[in-house]
């Protein structure tokens, strides 16, 4: 063989990975900036157009992880942005938007950049012995799966601060479950196949009904600077309890990142509850991709969308260049965060919030009437009804993950 040619195709092959890498960044940035578009549909999406892309399906593999990770550090943008509440209803809002009524929407997104980057940076080690030890226990734990997830209702209801919190989170829980064993089977005609029903049940449950809830409100505030007043020391403990949260949901069917981030509150200083709340989901969200990848490795059982697409590839990634993808996809997702953060507030800020609500709700049916036909516009409806639940009732919204979490537990 010449001399330089080994150099060469290592740099041809390098280029390569980064350019479609670099694809990946800029898909998941459009897909987490889109409220109501998944990182599951849309990397199953892609999955689904892969044989028509050119090159190895590997490459594929990596321009579909990157999507993925990039979605998981944008889709804070606007979820802050949107459904802002009036400033009377703050105390009922979801924490980022506390933050957001408070002139602290620009700390809020450097939060969630903050807790993603860090929860992946602690979940890369961590994921050797967790992996190692869910190896060993996962036969026990699939053999008792009912009471494994009954156990992580039962915490998510005993954690809420009041009875009647309680109460009205075990009627969410109940209401979202019978909503799941009556829809995720369906399989409806529908311009896209790829999700079916998650996309109609997600986006009413959890879009909709915060949308609706802040018609009335007065949008985004102009925002204060974006120092961070969180301590290093808190930050780091809150972002590692996230990640470690987060294994839960790389290994445990149903567990959402917003359950993850419930397990990781003990951690969470009572002081900075909002901050630390914002910290915690984000890493464990992020962090979930780790636990994710690894889950798929070593048990073989895609854990999400990003993964059940990776799974359905000829000739997957290895699992060292999928980690390489997982950095590079991280650190373009933070610097993102904050390029493009600070803009979208400001843009919502000057828009008329009414309208951009009705119009955010229009893109909510669309997306569902594309994934799951005119029975997903129906089932966004009902969900949407379900989700207004939880505020009314004074509880947590994460309990309407009872929507995956209750079929799964009766083995439907």
């Amino acid at each position: 063989m010449l001399p330089g040619v080994d150099f060469v195709s290592a740099s041809t092959t390098s280029l390569a990975v980064l350019g479609f890498v670099g694809g990946g960044v800029v898909l998941g940035t459009l897909s987490g900036l889109v409220p109501g578009l998944h990182a599951n549909n849309f990397a199953l999406l892609l999955a689904a157009g892969a044989s028509s892309v050119p090159g190895p399906p590997r490459l594929v593999g990596a321009a579909i992880l990157a999507a993925g990770v990039v979605h998981t550090f944008l889709d804070v943008v606007p979820a802050l942005a949107l459904g802002v509440p009036d400033a009377a209803m703050a105390a009922t809002a979801l924490p980022g938007h506390r933050l957001v009524v408070a002139g602290r929407g620009r700390e809020a997104l450097r939060l969630s950049a903050l807790g993603s980057g860090a929860a992946v940076l602690f979940a890369i080690p961590l994921a050797v012995p967790v992996t190692a030890a869910m190896t060993a226990l996962y036969p026990t734990v699939r053999a008792n799966l009912p009471l494994v997830l009954a156990a992580v209702v039962a915490f998510l209801l005993l954690t809420e601060p009041t009875r009647r919190s309680a109460l009205g989170g075990a009627v969410a829980f109940v209401a979202s479950a019978v909503l799941g064993a009556l829809t995720l089977d369906l399989s409806p005609a529908a311009p896209l196949d790829a999700g079916g029903m998650l996309a109609p049940l997600f986006t009413g449950l959890f879009g909709a009904p915060v949308l609706l809830d802040a018609m009335d409100g007065a949008g985004v505030p102009p925002q204060a600077d974006a120092r961070v007043t969180m301590t290093r020391r808190t930050l780091g403990t809150t972002a590692f309890a996230g990640s470690a949260a987060g294994a839960v949901v790389g290994y445990l069917p149903g567990i959402s990142a917003a359950i993850a981030s419930v397990l990781a509150l003990p951690a969470v200083p009572s002081d900075d509850g909002a901050r630390g709340f914002l910290v915690a989901t984000s890493g464990a969200n992020t962090a979930n991709t780790v636990f994710a990848l690894f889950a798929l490795a070593a048990l073989g059982t895609p854990r999400t969308g990003v993964m059940v697409a990776l799974d359905g590839l000829e000739g997957s990634p290895s699992l060292p260049l999928l980690l390489s993808v997982v950095a590079v996809a991280s650190t373009a997702g933070f610097v993102l965060v904050l390029l493009v953060g600070d803009r979208y507030l400001r843009v919502v800020g000057r828009m008329d919030y009414r309208l951009l609500s009705l119009a955010v709700l229009s893109l909510l049916v669309a997306v569902s009437g594309l994934f799951a036909g005119l029975v997903g516009v129906a089932v966004f409806a009902v969900a949407t009804l379900v989700g207004l639940v939880p505020p009314r009732l004074g509880t947590r919204r994460v309990h309407l993950m009872g929507v995956l979490v209750g079929p799964l537990a009766l083995g439907l």
